[in-house]
């Protein structure tokens, strides 16, 4: 799903791909992390460990807003954008909690560029690199991730009942998760 953030002039780019290799993406980094072009970001996550694409989208305006108010944490958009979806201060801890690790098969990615052509570009070298399409299906809520997803962000069951009392229960954590990645920026 490609965005266009006009408040902060950027296009951003949230998909996903299913089965990847994990040499396969960590090599991709490397190499993007060498030729980086200051107007394009990237970052990888876990996909089994997103709620939903909004779940990046607000990381992602979490991360702009920081980086415009001067509060970010990191030096990259890229590395502050995974501390917001891991709701993590710490980049080791927010890697372990919503990276990808070798044991990862499913992949979200996140691609924020200044231009769409940049964002286009950046997206056919990652599906080339990984040998497979684009799979937006992985970013959706699901049984099996509400379970992991509670886990790792720390969820009580008193405060998953209370949200879900009003809602159906995958959208109800995927307001908590929103809910924990928002408490971040009133911890700086």
């Amino acid at each position: 799903m490609q965005y266009y953030l006009k408040k902060y002039g950027k296009y951003v780019e949230i998909t996903g791909y299913k089965n990847i290799n994990f040499s396969c993406a960590e090599a991709f980094l490397k190499k993007d992390r060498k030729m980086q072009n200051h107007n394009i970001e990237v970052q990888f996550f876990d996909a089994d460990l997103i709620a939903t694409e909004q779940h990046l989208y607000f990381a992602v305006l979490n991360a702009l807003e920081a980086f415009k108010s001067k509060s970010n944490l990191s030096k990259s958009l890229a590395m502050e954008t995974i501390l917001y979806a891991s709701a993590q201060r710490q980049i080791q801890k927010a890697i372990s909690k919503s990276g990808i690790k070798s044991e990862s098969t499913n992949l979200a990615a996140v691609i924020i560029s200044q231009d769409k052509s940049g964002l286009k570009t950046v997206l056919d070298a990652l599906t080339v690199d990984l040998g497979k399409e684009p799979d937006e299906s992985l970013l959706k809520m699901t049984t099996q991730k509400l379970k992991r997803l509670k886990e790792t962000f720390q969820i009580s069951e008193k405060e998953f009942e209370i949200v879900s009392k009003d809602k159906e229960e995958k959208m109800a954590l995927v307001d908590l998760v929103i809910e924990h990645m928002a408490l971040l920026a009133t911890q700086l």
